[in-house]
């Protein structure tokens, strides 16, 4: 209703029991005048029912975490998590040899770990080490499974309706991408994705087990790196990280998804095993780790460099400094370390991944 400077009245009739008996009530403004023999209890002819339909928000949320992206986001993120508590010592020996910090011996970094910090310190930085891989892989292998997904639709849709066309006067230019790989674009999205979203973490791990004296806990290391170089700091390297997971994590997932189709086409069979799994995974690790492991040397010296004060200016002039220092086999320093990591580890990730998902999308194996 609404107000004016003049007071409105209406009366109203309202029939009640019997046809003939009116009552009336009176709205003066906002305030209601009903006389006092006026019946207002309910009668067979005035019932008033009111129902609310709440949404059934335990269904909502059942079907919500059944969803086969949901499944995938999970599983991926309980293999990483299991894979890198296992393999822990592993990545803090292969940092330190990465790095150049300590012996390049591989049996005499563990002592040397041993002696200085006790066998805790092999898990040096574990906690925002699990911090960083649960989210990074849940993101990483839900992002792959989406994108490859998403790009085989789009080729086969392209391929019944013809590729999408740009008509510029006369000429008319076609985008075709049936040369592309779906599952190398998928690699390459989820590598970029997952970085973009999980560098700040990278950076605290690489921080906590390079120099555990300068950063001795989480808080200390958020602290004095947000202190020195705000959220900027956070993602330090974050170039360098991006040119070297670029390769690695498409040849990574190309190499996985190629050899397993290969494999269960020449042994006419659905899926591998899991101990199938585990050897293609391992193998698909060693090639992409291989390839990309200059860059990750190159990326290691800039983030040590930017630690100790004397950081090369780019990835280039980090590559020349490793070569004029140490010769080409600089740029595999450490990768025998980070073999014994990244073959374990992509084997396990992989093994533990679709493990869970038979688990979590049991509902959902024929699609």
């Amino acid at each position: 209703m609404r107000h004016t400077s003049t007071t409105n009245l209406f009366v109203v009739s309202m029939a009640a029991e019997s046809q003939s008996q009116k009552k009336t009530y009176c709205v003066v403004g906002d305030i209601m005048i009903i006389p006092k023999d006026f019946d207002l209890s309910p009668t067979k002819d005035r019932q008033i029912n009111l129902q609310l339909n709440f949404p059934d928000v335990g269904r909502v949320f059942n079907d919500f975490i059944r969803t086969r992206e949901v499944g995938e986001f999970f599983s991926g993120a309980l293999a990483g998590a299991m894979t890198k508590a296992i393999l822990a010592p592993l990545e803090t020996i292969r940092t330190r040899m990465v790095v150049g910090v300590g012996s390049r011996n591989i049996g005499t970094s563990f002592v040397q770990v041993i002696e200085q910090q006790g066998w805790q310190g092999l898990w040096a930085g574990n906690t925002i080490n699990m911090l960083r891989i649960i989210p990074t892989q849940a993101i990483e292998l839900g992002t792959f499974e989406c994108v490859k997904r998403a790009m085989t639709s789009a080729q086969e849709k392209w391929m019944d309706t013809g590729s999408p066309k740009l008509q510029i006067g006369n000429a008319s230019l076609s985008f075709s991408l049936s040369w592309l790989s779906p599952v190398a674009v998928a690699g390459a999205a989820a590598g970029v994705v997952s970085t973009l979203a999980c560098h700040p973490l990278e950076v605290l791990k690489d921080r906590l087990t390079v120099s555990p004296e300068v950063y001795p806990s989480l808080r200390i290391a958020v602290h004095k790196i947000y202190k020195e170089g705000g959220i900027a700091g956070l993602y330090a390297g974050l170039g360098p990280t991006l040119i070297g997971m670029l390769p690695y994590s498409t040849c990574y997932y190309f190499m996985y998804e190629t050899i397993k189709k290969s494999y269960c086409r020449a042994q006419k069979k659905e899926s591998l095993s899991r101990a199938e799994m585990l050897l293609v995974g391992a193998f698909s690790g060693l090639t992409a780790s291989t390839i990309s492991y200059p860059l990750e040397v190159a990326r290691k010296r800039l983030m040590v460099g930017a630690l100790q004060g004397k950081c090369p200016p780019h990835m280039v002039a980090a590559l020349s400094e490793v070569i004029r220092e140490e010769g080409l086999l600089g740029l595999y320093r450490g990768w025998g370390a980070s073999c014994l990591k990244v073959m374990p580890s992509s084997g396990i990730t992989w093994t533990f991944y679709e493990a869970w998902k038979d688990i979590l999308l049991v509902d959902r194996r024929h699609v």
